[in-house]
């Protein structure tokens, strides 16, 4: 039985290469690939996959929502996130919502086909990096840290109301990892608005 796989990322590039790398697989088979969360899961209404392959850092909905959307309306599909970011506060937030695969961009595409693999016999697999990282994370833990250092530069510059081309500028990364940490932050204040996050990192020393 050939395994139905599902691609998400908004880089074409990228994704042709991966769809071109899997279809050449004996038992994988690429149904589909989408540049956006709303565009899978308007595929995923009318549509059985076995396995979603998606990148984290999407525009609009991002990788985590997809996420929580896919386990809650179709929880035996199978996830495994193609990610950039390998930060454990992010690593750990996406493994607590249940996905079976976590592989970086710079992995190898020997360990995308050994993820799809191992996540298809039941499985969970975690690249070289990422398993280290977890475990290094175990006797150098992070809890008590709410922002990581670069989630810190990044609100003192929203703080200081930076626009995210300006504040990508200023820390020489993309907008759109600008646009990813700003999610993170509010997610993990659990504020919705801006006054609302200033006032919590003022009450709690974030800034």
């Amino acid at each position: 039985m050939r395994m139905k796989i599902l691609l998400v990322d908004d880089h074409i590039i990228l994704m042709d290469g991966i769809k071109s790398l899997l279809d050449g697989v004996e038992g994988f088979e690429v149904v589909a690939a989408k540049n956006t969360a709303e565009e899978a899961l308007e595929y995923l209404k009318n549509h059985e996959i076995d396995i979603l392959v998606s990148d984290y850092n999407l525009p609009g909905m991002d990788g985590l929502d997809l996420v929580k959307t896919v386990k809650r309306i179709l929880p035996q599909t199978k996830i495994i996130i193609l990610s950039q970011h390998d930060e454990v506060h992010l690593v750990k937030e996406i493994l607590k919502e249940g996905v079976q695969g976590y592989i970086l961009k710079k992995d190898t595409h020997r360990e995308l086909v050994s993820a799809i693999t191992q996540v298809s016999r039941g499985k969970i697999f975690m690249s070289n990096e990422i398993n280290q990282m977890l475990v290094e994370s175990l006797n150098f833990p992070e809890e008590h840290k709410l922002l990581t250092d670069r989630e810190r530069e990044i609100l003192k510059l929203i703080a200081k109301e930076y626009t995210n081309k300006m504040i990508a500028e200023a820390l020489f990364i993309s907008e759109r990892t600008v646009e990813t940490h700003r999610k993170n932050i509010f997610r993990k204040t659990k504020t919705n608005s801006l006054v609302g996050l200033i006032k919590f990192s003022y009450a709690n020393n974030l800034i």
